[in-house]
């Protein structure tokens, strides 16, 4: 495999390789995703901050695939991963089928899409619960769209198809302890903990049950397993919408957990139409294999982009790299 030189962890990212590759459906706003790949001596990182995502914030991001390249990642303690199949906010016939072929246990369905009607959602979610059957486990994400009282008010209405929690219903922490106090759902905190410079006030707040964590945005697996540590509470695994490299380091995170009482949202190759390794993150019997990404020449060059614009924002997020504030610290 040929491969363009690599940076140190403190240098400039000259050899990182950029790539495109479209979604099947929109998420976040978005069709394609976009990143850098780097190589480095303990393997390959990945570098894919969205598109809004500023230097500073994008530094943790970067921290992540220096790590991934040039540090390596804790010993595991599991060799495999249980995971959810996420279905994006897409109409009932759609949701069924990409929940049959997920083949896992869990899913994890998308809510409160601008522009649609709350019952595009109870019709969302009541194909996934046919297609999983009475067993299987439903949890929905808002990304924080809901104000309190929608929340409630859909919350309630979902759980009538049995939910095993909802993820960020509402934007700060105020209101997810509210929606908490008036529910029975449990509730988990996601962009909550992840913009948090402490998070440990997610607890303190009472604003969750559960925390979402995803392992670019929090700075790479150990910083993620200092913020699981602190946070003292059940951790779900989550991906950034990843290519396999970075899918890896949340599988990283995930296997190094000291307990991992829920099913990862890190089953999401399937959300894009091409990989740059001929052996994707993919799941087996709702499990992903703890295992490091190597990319495949052929298919990098089949979605790689001019690397220019990744290779100024990995420098300039580089610049930006400050130390993680300690969980806890004062």
């Amino acid at each position: 495999m040929t491969t363009a030189a690599t940076p140190s962890p403190a240098g400039a990212p000259a050899g990182g390789r950029s790539f495109a590759i479209g979604l099947r459906n929109r998420f976040r706003g978005i069709t394609v995703r976009e990143g850098m790949l780097v190589r480095g001596p303990a393997g390959w990182g990945e570098f894919s901050p969205f598109a809004e995502y500023g230097p500073r914030e994008s530094s943790r991001w970067w921290a992540c695939c220096v790590e991934a390249a040039f540090e390596g990642w804790p010993a595991p303690l599991r060799d495999r991963v249980p995971v959810n199949v996420t279905v994006p906010a897409v109409g009932p016939e759609r949701a069924h089928a990409i929940t049959a072929a997920g083949g896992c246990a869990t899913a994890k369905v998308k809510v409160a899409e601008r522009g649609q009607d709350p019952a595009e959602d109870l019709a969302r979610v009541e194909a996934v619960r046919d297609a999983l059957g009475p067993s299987g486990k439903i949890r929905v994400d808002a990304n924080g769209a809901w104000d309190v009282d929608t929340a409630v008010r859909m919350v309630r209405a979902l759980d009538r198809f049995g939910l095993e929690y909802v993820e960020q219903p509402c934007a700060t922490l105020d209101e997810l302890a509210e929606v908490r106090r008036r529910t029975d759902v449990p509730v988990a905190a996601d962009e909550s903990v992840r913009r948090a410079e402490d998070p440990l006030r997610v607890r303190a707040a009472g604003a969750a049950d559960i925390v979402v964590l995803k392992v670019q945005p929090l700075g790479g697996v150990r910083a993620a397993l200092r913020v699981a540590e602190a946070c003292g509470l059940p951790v779900v695994v989550s991906s950034a919408v990843e290519t396999s490299v970075g899918l890896a380091a949340g599988v990283a995170l995930a296997a190094a957990l000291p307990e991992l009482p829920h099913a990862c949202g890190l089953a999401t190759m399937q959300m894009l139409t091409a990989d740059v390794t001929a052996d994707p993150l993919l799941p087996q019997d709702g499990y992903l294999p703890v295992r490091a990404a190597e990319v495949d020449e052929e298919s990098l060059r089949a979605v790689e982009t001019d690397p220019s614009a990744w290779r100024a924002r990995a420098e300039a997020a580089r610049a930006a790299v400050t130390a993680l504030p300690t969980p806890g610290a004062g």
